[in-house]
Order: structure tokens, then sequence, then C-alpha cells
């Protein structure tokens, strides 16, 4: 029985209920140790439906996945079920097999996957406890999951203490319990000065309420809760026989509970199975299926912690003996290092293997612990450089962005040393190096000063500067994405003066995505430096830096994008190489290219599980669609790419992609929807703020509210972003209908430089449009809507002369025009644009006709949309669920909300309906 939790069970009771109908969902409950999180688990696993439940084990915090595997164990058998890219992840990531591991959140789709199968036999409830000493590839895996659960009949519930947070997972925080129900746990049977004084000490915590009786009587002193219940525990530990109580202590260092490992290693202190009787018989330990498991975390914490120090370097190292297989290689090297007193090599060489194990299965949290305990004990201070090198690449690949800069400036303060010539001195705050400066009273080991000195020959400096421009690219990497954007465009554009090839141009490519969000000047400072850059004609990254330098300088026209691309791809480019000259391409004002490129690059992330890389290039894909009038498809795609964003923690793609969003929501007239998505935007930093600035002006522009559109647009229109160049024909017309056009002309005349140079007929077309309305000219109007011109773009324009005809009395002439507008508006859903052509063509005296019913596309939700079309390609559930990012059933559930609205019965059907935009 639990007491004082009825409103607690009754949150874990709802979800159990909706599992039951189909629906899923996540619930973090969080709370200090003892609080009664396991107890709520335990009410969770009473109940029918199916059980996975698994826990941290704080010794295996350092072993990827180590806690996912735990965790799925049991249903391994189901692997063969996964769709192949899912299955080769997870055995990767398991060590199942000898396969490099792909994006490593491809395991959590597979988690996710799983799950749905699993819940096809009924609801599936999985329970992991002390998730706070999860290893972090095991936590991304296992949220990624939850935030995409859906449909399954699943429901996840995760326990941990604080401060551990799980963003995008409801929360269920327990506070202690209140008086009657704690009076009614401590019971009836303690004395009345007992009593009184765990009450008041135990502040409603159960497992003190609990273990607090059995303590000696308290001294008058307050130590911290947690502490008073171990030294509780602790007390009952010390009064166990000695044998046992050694016995204990291998455990409490051996946390997984491996019995045999155990009772290997206590051999070695004379400690065999019957020793541990006694603490099974005092509820301390249990014993079963192999496994010895503590009654309580806080009660391993408590003998953990009262092992003498002496005594427990020898467990360590006893139990880094007793794990002698190659599957326990990774457990055995972290014991060796606890075990160390002092810098030992051949142990940081063994942590330097567990941790390229690590990183091959893409688990960098580990693999960055392993590589900076390896550090730690390297003799030599190169070694120890590179090693701490690694340790920050590894941490900035695993999104540990504070502790990446953390290392990455302790390499490089060890850099500065080891660049010093024999008998030169770093003085404090003298500068030693690109960015740094030595530390007064700066430690870095006995003698090593000197030894820098004899291992500074010329080839250990060049690798020294090698070094450091990785250091450097590892802080600019971490600055950016903590939106520190400038301290990145500098450390990276000095960087890379401290190398060249493929590694500069790598770091100018970067820089130059900095410098977008920072101003022109050093746009134009980066690109100079790439332009300038010296690459091999062989070099993979050469025609990418070609045609983004010719792009930027303006030095000519820009190269073909798709010839760019082949020729990098038949050099050797990665696809990751390739992401962000799509958005130089929409620059060059090559937007199908780029749109044809995206959608590549697009499938072939889907199919090797490139999540991480899908929201940059939903992004520059929606863009193309938008601009070539598939509105849908690109509400469509952006959604895709903002949840992918938001799932993957993604902020800068977030905001640019809520921006964009907010853009579409502008002319669709949704006012409410577009304010929401562009101020979330314009607060998440400089990423968004060009889209959604130019979103809210379109947004005052369609509503008739010109001042305040001119207002918007006059900061943003003209700028060297694709919103600022594509927004400067909304800036001309809100400028000239306002009556103060010359607000426009600078905007315009870069505007006209930019059209003329790309020589693209849309382009063009607008320029043509400007022109008219600044002139009041007919030609120049008659000229835009010659040139085959975007649908939203020409439908504008012939709004545009439409009205110039009706106020020039050429009522029949405008019809025509008026009517072409109002159709292409109504079918993009652009309702302040169709307003404003209805009331003209009323205003010609022809009647306008009534507002269409909206067409099948609009009644689906974008993931509907999606969904729908894959299926009537003929893919089953599993195959979209396999593109898509999401679990079979949930692709079900989403099948069969479409059907009535399509007016369908099946998924045969689909293909007799028009599903294009």
């Amino acid at each position: 029985m639990l007491y004082g939790r009825a409103a607690e069970q009754a949150v874990i009771d709802r979800l159990l209920s909706e599992a039951r109908a189909g629906r899923s969902g996540a619930l973090l409950v969080r709370g200090e140790p003892g609080i009664g999180k396991t107890a709520l688990l335990d009410h969770a696993a009473a109940g029918d439906a199916r059980v996975l439940r698994g826990t941290g084990i704080e010794s295996e915090a350092e072993l990827p996945f180590a806690g996912l595997h735990l965790l799925l164990r049991p249903v391994l058998d189901r692997l063969d079920a996964l769709p192949e890219q899912q299955e080769r992840a997870v055995r990767a990531a398991f060590g199942l097999a000898a396969v490099q591991a792909g994006d490593r959140l491809l395991v959590g789709l597979a988690v996710l996957s799983l799950l749905s199968e699993l819940a096809e036999e009924g609801p599936l409830l999985v329970l992991v406890d002390d998730a706070q000493w999860l290893d972090r590839a095991s936590t991304d895996a296992l949220l990624f999951a939850a935030r995409r659960l859906d449909a399954e009949g699943v429901v996840l519930i995760l326990a941990a203490r604080d401060p551990f947070t799980a963003q995008g997972i409801d929360e269920l925080v327990l506070r202690g319990l209140d008086a009657p129900a704690s009076a009614a746990l401590l019971g009836p049977e303690i004395d009345p000065v007992t009593r009184y004084r765990v009450l008041a000490e135990a502040r409603g915590n159960p497992l003190a309420l609990i273990e607090l009786p059995k303590a000696a009587a308290g001294d008058g002193t307050a130590p911290a809760l947690t502490d008073r219940v171990q030294n509780a525990f602790l007390g009952q530990v010390k009064r166990l026989p000695e044998a046992t109580q050694g016995l204990l202590a291998v455990a409490s260092a051996e946390d997984t509970g491996d019995l045999r490992v155990v009772l290997r290693a206590a051999a070695t202190f004379g400690d065999f199975l019957e020793d541990l009787h006694p603490a099974e018989s005092a509820d301390l330990v249990r014993v079963q299926a192999g496994t010895v498991t503590f009654r309580h975390p806080l009660v391993r914490a408590a003998v953990y912690q009262g092992i003498p120090p002496s005594l427990r370097l020898a467990v360590h190292r006893a139990l880094a003996e007793a794990l002698d297989g190659r599957e326990d290689a990774d457990r055995r090297a972290w014991h060796l290092a606890m075990a160390a007193t002092g810098p030992d090599e051949e142990v940081a060489a063994e942590l330097e293997r567990t941790a390229a194990r690590a990183s091959d299965r893409s688990g960098y949290a580990a693999a960055s612990s392993a590589y900076e305990r390896a550090a730690r004990l390297s003799l030599r201070p190169d070694t120890r450089a590179g090693r701490l090198t690694l340790a920050a690449e590894t941490a900035a690949w695993a999104g540990q962005l504070d502790r990446a800069g953390t290392l990455a400036e302790q390499a490089a303060r060890l850099l500065a040393v080891l660049a010093l010539g024999p008998g030169e001195h770093a003085e404090p705050g003298e500068h030693v190096g690109p960015g740094e400066r030595a530390e007064p009273g700066e430690h870095v080991g006995p003698g090593e000063r000197a030894e820098a000195g004899e291992h500074a020959e010329a080839g250990e400096r060049s690798g020294t500067a090698a070094l450091g421009a990785r250091l450097t690219h590892v802080r600019a990497t971490a600055d950016f994405l903590r939106g520190t954007v400038r301290a990145a465009y500098e450390a990276l554009v000095e960087g890379a003066a401290l190398t060249g090839g493929t590694e500069a141009a790598r770091m100018l490519f970067q820089a130059l995505h900095g410098a977008w969000y920072i101003g022109a000047a050093e746009v134009d400072h980066a690109a100079a430096r790439l332009g300038a850059l010296s690459l091999s004609d062989g070099d993979p990254l050469a025609p990418v830096a070609a045609f983004v330098t010719a792009t930027l300088t303006r030095s000519g026209t820009a190269p073909s994008l798709a010839r760019t691309i082949a020729e990098a791809r038949e050099a050797g480019a990665r696809p990751g190489d390739l992401v962000q000259v799509c958005g130089m391409g929409l620059v060059a004002g090559q937007d199908e290219e780029v749109g044809e490129t995206a959608r590549a690059l697009v499938a072939e992330a889907r199919s090797t599980g490139g999540i991480g890389t899908l929201p940059t290039l939903l992004f520059f894909l929606a863009e193309t669609e938008m601009f070539h009038g598939r509105h849908r498809d690109a509400l469509t795609t952006a959604t895709e790419g903002l949840r992918i964003a938001r799932d993957t923690g993604q902020t800068q793609w977030a905001a640019q992609l809520g921006a964009f969003l907010a853009y579409l929501a502008a002319l669709e007239g949704d006012e409410e929807r577009c304010r929401a998505l562009a101020d979330e935007a314009l607060a998440a930093g400089p990423a968004g703020h060009g889209w959604a600035t130019w979103a809210l002006g379109v947004l005052d522009l369609g509503r008739g509210r010109i001042e305040a559109a001119l207002s918007r647009l006059e900061p943003v229109a003209g700028g060297y972003q694709v919103a600022g160049k594509r927004s400067v024909p909304d800036l001309v017309e809100a400028a000239v209908r306002f009556g103060a056009p010359e607000r426009a002309a600078e905007a315009l005349d870069g505007f006209r430089r930019w059209a003329l140079g790309i020589g693209q007929p849309w382009a063009c077309a607008l320029l043509a449009r400007c022109q008219a309305l600044l002139d009041d000219s007919e030609e120049h109007f008659a000229e835009a809507l010659r040139v085959e011109g975007r649908p939203f773009e020409r439908a504008r324009t012939a709004l545009l002369y439409g009205e110039w005809l009706r106020r020039t009395r050429r009522k029949a002439d405008a019809r025509p025009h008026l009517r072409a507008a109002l159709e292409v508006f109504e079918r993009l859903g652009a309702t302040p644009w169709a307003d404003r052509a209805r009331a003209e063509l009323n205003a010609t005296g022809s009647t306008a006709p009534a507002t269409s019913a909206p067409g099948l596309l609009a009644l689906l939700t974008p993931q509907e949309l999606q969904i729908v079309r894959l299926a009537a390609r003929g893919l089953s559930n599993r195959d979209i669920a396999a593109q898509l990012f999401l679990s079979p059933r949930t692709v079900g559930y989403h099948l069969y909300k479409a059907y009535p609205k399509l007016g369908v019965a099946s998924r045969g059907e689909l293909a007799t309906i028009a599903l294009s935009d």
C-alpha cells in the first residue's frame, strides 16, 4: 500500500488506461532519493500491461548503450523485425555486430520501432529506474523514442533524482508526504520522543520514515537527509560480520550485480558466497538469477563510501582481474582506472581503446569521459594533450557543449606550454598561442615543462599546430551552438590560419555559417579567406569552395550547383560537406537545382538513417517548394523539419524552420499562428530573424497595415540573406502604397544587381513588377506578366496590375487579371490576398465567384498528407515509418484518420486521388 500518493497513482493509471485504448504516453517521475519513485513504478507494474523494466547503474554510466542494452535484453530476439538500417544500428550499438554505427539518433528510432512491434500484442509498459545514472547514449535514445510515441499503446516511465530533466516529456515531481500520511507510514509502535524526532527530520520522505527509527538517537546536528538515511544503512552494515562487510564492499564497487564477477573478486580477500547470507537476512541485498542487488541505491552508496581508501583501490584491482573476457574489456579498463594511484600509460592506453570503441558505436559521451580519464593518467604531456583534444571533440559530438569547451581550454593551455622551447617560460598573462594565455600557476605535471622542451622538435611542433586547429574548431563549434556566434566566427577564422587544405576549408565554411548571422562585412571577409585558400584539384571541397566564393564575392556567374555537387561527390565529399552549399544555391538564385539537390540528399539521409542532417535539408527543400508555389508541400516539409529539429535539440534550425512556417502562416492570414511562431523564432537568437521579420511584414502587408509593413520590412529587405534578397518586392509595394518610394530605393538597387546577375526569368519578372509600381507603368506590368514567373508572385503581379487598371477606369481589362489572381490565391490558401482580389473584382462591377471549398489536401494535417502520399505509392506502414522516423502503428493511426477525410476506405483507393500540390 502507498500512503499519500493517490494523485500520483491516478496520473499513472490514466496513462495505462490510454495505452489500453491504443494511445501512448511518456512520463518522468522526479524527486529526491527515498521519496517513493520506485514504489510508484512498482504500482504501475502491478497492472495487466506487459512490462519491460531496467535501471540506470552508476558504474556503467560511462559505457555507451549499457542501460538500454540491459532494458532491451529480454526482447533482443525481436530485432530482426526492425527495418534493416535500424536493426544494424542497434546491433552496432550493443556490440552484437562488427559494423560501423550510423547516426546515433537512429538507435532511438529503432527503440521506437521495437516498442511499437512489442505493443502489437497488447499494451506495453516500459519502466526505467534511476535514469540519472543511465549513460548518455541510452538516455538520448530513450528520450528520442519517448518524444515520438503517439498511437502505439506504449507507456514509458522514467524515474530519476533531481536535477535530471527530459525536455518534451511530462513530469511528475514527487514531494514529501503530508503529515497524516507520514504518521500512518511511521506506525503507532514508536515511542513519542523518537516519533517526534523522526517526523521532523524525515520531512515526509518515505524511506527516511522507514529507516531513521533504526538509527541511533540524534546528536543535535542536522546533516542532509540523504546523509542521515545513508548513515542509518551504514550503521546496519557495520553490525554485520567482517567477511560480510568485505563481500558487500566488492558488490558495491561492481554494481552491475554480476554475482560471478563479485565472488571471483571477493575470493581474493577470502570472502565467499555464504558470507552474503547475513546481509540477505538483514534485507540489505537480494540474490536471485545470478545477480546480487542492493535493496536501495542508498544502501550501495553507504557501503561504497564507507570503504577505506586503500581497500577501495584493492577492490577495484580485484574486480579488474576478475573481468578477463573480451566482452568485459571496457568495464575492466574503468576498474583499472579507479585503482590507479598516479599516471599509468598502460591503463591510459586501455581507456583510449575503450573510448575508440565507444566512439565507433556513436557513444560519444562515454568516449569523451574515457579519453579525459586517459589524459589524466598519461605520462607524456603531448600524449595528454592529444587525448584531451579527443575528449573535447567527442564531448562536442555528444552535445555536451560546456564540457567540450572546458576540455578544449585545458588542452589548449597544455599545448601552449608544449610550444615553448627549452628554457622558455610563459609569464602570467603572456600571449603564448592563438587566443591562449598561460594561466598563473598552471600545473602541467612535475618536470613537464622541461620534458616539453625535449619533445618540441619540428615534427612535434607541426603536430601541436594541428591539435591547436582542432581545438579551435571544437571551441568554435561549442560557442556557435551555445549562441555566442561572434566568438565562434572569430575563432574559426583564426584557426583556419593555423592549418590548411580540407580542414581549413571546413573551418571557413563554418565561419561563413556564423558570419551569416552577424553581418555582411564578416560574410565578405570569410568568403575572401576561403577564396584565397589553396586547395588541390582533387580536394573534395574544391568545387564547393569555388561555388561559394563565386556566389558571395559576385566574381562572375556562379557555376551550376548540380555540376558542383557532382564534382564534389566524385572527389569523395561527404554528404555533410554538401548540405550548406544548398543554402548558397538559393543565394545564387538556382532554386530548381537546390530543390533537386536537397530532395536527393533528403532521400539519402532517410535511407541511411542520417537524422541529424534532415532539419537543414528539409529547410532548404521547403524554401524551394514555397518559391515554386507549392505551399502545401512546403508546409508539410517544414513541419517535419521542425519536429525533428526539436527532437534532436537543434535550436538554430528549429528557429529557422519556425520562422519559415510563420511566413507561410502570414500568406494564409493566420495572424495568431504567425505571431506565435515568429516571436518564438526571434526569441531563440539571430538564426530565424530574417524569415521571422519578413513573415511579420508580409502579415501586415496582406492585412492592409501598410505603414507597419514598411517599418517591419525596411530593416531586413535588401540584405545578403535569402529573406533579405527575396523580401525587396514586398518592401517596394509597401513603400509605394505608403507614398514613400524613396524608402525602398537602396534595397531595390541591390535587388536589381542581384536579379540581373543571376539571370533567372522569375527574378526579372519581380524586378519588372517593382519598376511598374515605382513608375506607375503599364509597360512594366505587361513585361512582368510576359515572363513565366512563380505562381504566387505572378498572381500578386496580376492583382497589382488589375488594381492599376481599375484605378485607370479600365474595368473590363482588369477583370481577367483579377480572376486569375483570385483563382491562384484560393488554390494556395492565401486568404488575405484572395479577399483583396475579390474586393477588387467586385469593384469592377463583376460579381466575384463564391469562395471555393478547400481542396481535399487542405483537410489533411501535414503529417497525414505526407503519410497518405507515401501510402499511395505502395509503401507499407513499416516502410513509411522508416522514412518518416515514426512507428508503424503511428503511421496506421494517421492513415485511419485520413481515409474518411478523403472519402476512401482503403489504401488501394488512394491511387485514384490527386495528391500533388
